[in-house]
């Protein structure tokens, strides 16, 4: 139990971390950050379960007013953004993610990266697109379009968790908690 806990700790603060890393906005409001890089990582690293109770216990900690979203945003203001699709739905990518990977066997890195893309863009992306078309007053379909611009970066960002995946579980294979 302590172990889960550290570990689900240890995930929410890796996420806040990779928010210290500079954003880029673009012109309708949403950042792109390698945070959802970690939120990736939270589930292939810890699973399904424990991978999004990293993400929830972050969003708490956003909710309760700590500035650790990219460009130092916090508070329940930033659940009145464009951005509030992604936020609700990182927790659901983790899942996703986790889920794929607990239960597809072969090459991890593979399993972790093709996880990541369907669980951390796909999943994610419906979340997104939903939360922006609302906030934005914009139709489904121009949403949609507004987040190819995150396209690119974030099949790198599966592809980096793949390869972040497999190299943890070279170096110690009992930190895989997707895999046990």
């Amino acid at each position: 139990m302590e172990r889960n806990l550290a570990l689900i700790a240890m995930f929410a603060a890796l996420i806040a971390a990779l928010g210290l890393i500079p954003k880029l906005t673009l012109g309708f409001g949403v950042p792109i950050t390698a945070q959802t890089m970690g939120v990736m990582l939270c589930g292939t690293v810890l699973g399904a379960r424990r991978g999004a109770l990293a993400v929830l216990l972050f969003l708490a900690l956003v909710a309760l007013g700590l500035p650790l979203l990219a460009g130092g945003r916090g508070g329940l203001g930033a659940f009145a953004t464009p951005s509030v699709g992604f936020l609700v739905g990182w927790p659901v990518a983790a899942f996703i993610t986790g889920l794929i990977v607990q239960h597809w066997r072969g090459n991890l890195a593979l399993v972790s990266a093709v996880a990541s893309v369907l669980g951390g863009i796909v999943v994610l992306y419906a979340f997104g697109v939903a939360g922006m078309a609302f906030m934005l007053d914009k139709t489904l379909a121009e949403a949609t379009l507004l987040v190819t611009a995150f396209i690119p970066g974030d099949i790198l960002k599966a592809v980096l968790a793949g390869g972040i995946t497999s190299g943890l579980a070279k170096a110690r294979p009992d930190s895989i908690l997707s895999r046990g």
